[in-house]
């Protein structure tokens, strides 16, 4: 599945750069490689260590030729953001063609999926309190438009597992929302990935039961 995810994005980007002129083919280029180098350091290192210059080094390119594409940290940010959401977006979507799945195995399988990226290095990590970032990100209509889509997709399983009773019809759907975009930033996977002691397997596995089923013994 994720191979599909790639190959589709993929083969959209194409169509998209045949039809652009030499001139929009060589910005766009550009664009990626930078939106590519912010996203690996902002997996790797965060919003508040992340500088421009680095994200220059990083993309191999001037600062001066950042600014030229964006105006600021908080514009690479929300453009890394744009990427990361339409990667999420095209697995719900691939999820989404296959209906005869429980609504429950569709919200874990996103869990899964956010926190694969995250072990991968592929999830941008960004600050939940600056205001600058903040307001920046509900600026930008592009971000915006994916989140809600996202959101509203999210929410149909939501609404589905709760009415079936696989997951507690008395919790607010907005706090589970809340509960499955936090896995894309989990504190909890990066650290048991550093300490060198388990697969991404079993970091997946036990992180995924937890979320759903919660700290309490197992009936054997």
């Amino acid at each position: 599945m994720y191979l599909w995810v790639f190959v589709a994005t993929r083969g959209s980007t194409i169509d998209t750069m045949a039809r652009l002129s030499y001139k929009e083919q060589v910005q766009r280029v550009r664009e990626d490689a930078i939106v590519e180098a912010v996203n690996r350091l902002l997996a790797s290192k965060g919003y508040d260590s992340m500088t421009v210059d680095e994200v220059a080094a990083e993309a191999g390119m001037a600062k001066a030729s950042v600014y030229k594409h964006f105006a600021s940290k908080e514009e690479l940010a929300g453009a890394a953001m744009v990427r990361a959401l339409d990667r999420a977006l095209a697995f719900v979507d691939e999820l989404r063609s296959h209906p005869d799945v429980a609504a429950l195995d569709q919200l874990k399988a996103v869990a899964r999926w956010a926190m694969q990226s995250q072990l991968d290095g592929e999830m941008p990590s960004l600050p939940s309190q600056n205001s600058s970032l903040t307001a920046s990100l509900q600026a930008n209509d592009e971000y915006m438009d994916r989140l809600i889509s996202l959101s509203n997709k999210l929410s149909i399983w939501i609404t589905q597992a709760q009415t079936s009773a696989q997951i507690n019809a008395s919790l607010p759907a907005e706090m589970i929302l809340y509960i499955l975009f936090a896995r894309a930033c989990d504190p909890v996977v990066g650290m048991l990935k550093a300490s060198g002691q388990y697969t991404n397997e079993q970091i997946l596995e036990w992180v995924t039961t937890s979320t759903f089923e919660g700290l309490g013994a197992r009936p054997q």
